[in-house]
């Protein structure tokens, strides 16, 4: 089958097209044939060296997908060869061929193309595995999510507004502000022009936020702190200004907060597994009723994986980048 494999940690131009064997199927997997895979900032920190597979996962990029299914593993039940599905795998989605186990795989929406399927599990996972069962974000409170244009807070802000929260973002543009809004965002602060602190501030009467979810790290940990409410939860799930900071941890005391954070890709399939089930019962009635859905901002062919990761890197899109490879 044909790959795209980092031939050495660096930029862009490391993604190359290889020639692999097509993947043996394990007992609880499938064997999807990809039409479509995701282009996320993880594959971006796995090509510069930073963010190896887990043990046992492919080292070929590649976090989601959309396809058919070709082969059933040892075992699976409830899935058939010819399904279309969109599934959440450890790696190996830049590929004509992937395996995924079947907790992670999920049906794709009705009326959805493979593309618009492949969009879904990376983000879709992510943020309700942070915003609602590790932070507890609930009907009536207020979100602040950083990057609000991204494929992460693209889906922050849609799913937040549809379970009833108000949404404070922050951009670096007016045309990202824009798109922000027309999300549903209650506040969009161009963090270029404005400090966000005090725009949380004014916005909440003083009160806060009660819950941040944050991709940035470095000196907006403590700005974070500094936004949030009595009781408030603070999630960190990136650190695009590094994960090492000092802050001041009298307000964390003062306010009883919680620092909390976590990364998805290493967790076992049981876990992924009891997400999987969440989104299907509570977010893909969303979807197929057009409530909530990926915003897609370009598609490339997978042989220009390269250009998309260059595009990822420069922070000008908005929304998910998508790679066709069927």
């Amino acid at each position: 089958m044909k790959v795209i494999e980092i031939t050495t940690p660096g930029g862009p131009d490391v993604l190359q097209a290889g020639e692999r064997g097509t993947p043996q199927v394990s007992a609880g997997e499938v064997l999807i044939r990809v039409a479509a895979a995701g282009v996320n900032r993880p594959d971006v920190v796995q090509r510069l060296g930073r963010y190896p597979a887990p043990p046992g996962a492919s080292d070929i990029p590649g976090l989601e997908v959309a396809g058919e299914i070709v082969e059933l593993g040892a075992g699976v039940d409830g899935l058939n060869v010819g399904d279309k599905v969109c599934a959440l795998v450890p790696g190996g989605g830049y590929a004509e061929y992937c395996t995924a186990n079947i907790a992670c795989v999920l049906p794709v929406p009705d009326g959805f193309s493979a593309t618009q399927a492949a969009a879904i599990p990376e983000t879709y996972f992510t943020v309700w595995s942070n915003l609602f069962d590790r932070a507890g974000l609930k009907k009536g409170e207020t979100l602040l999510v950083h990057g609000g244009s991204s494929g992460i807070g693209s889906t922050a802000i849609q799913l937040a507004k549809a379970f009833g929260a108000k949404v404070v973002t922050t951009v670096g543009n007016a045309e990202k502000a824009d798109f922000c809004r027309k999300l549903g965002a209650d506040l969009v602060v161009n963090y270029k022009e404005e400090d966000f602190v005090d725009a949380v501030h004014a916005f909440t009467d003083g009160v806060g936020v009660n819950v941040v979810l944050d991709m940035v790290g470095g000196d907006y940990i403590e700005k974070n702190i500094a936004c949030l409410a009595v009781e408030g939860r603070h999630v960190s799930i990136a650190f695009l200004q590094g994960p090492q900071v000092t802050f001041n941890m009298m307000p964390v005391m003062l306010k009883r907060l919680v620092l909390t954070g976590s990364t998805l890709r290493a967790r076992d399939n049981a876990f992924k597994g009891e997400i999987a089930t969440q989104l299907k019962t509570h977010v893909w009635p969303l979807i197929e009723a057009g409530k909530v859905a990926p915003v897609i901002d370009s598609v490339f062919p997978v042989d220009e994986a390269n250009k998309a990761h260059a595009l990822m890197e420069s922070s000008t899109h908005m929304g998910k980048i998508m790679l066709e490879v069927g």
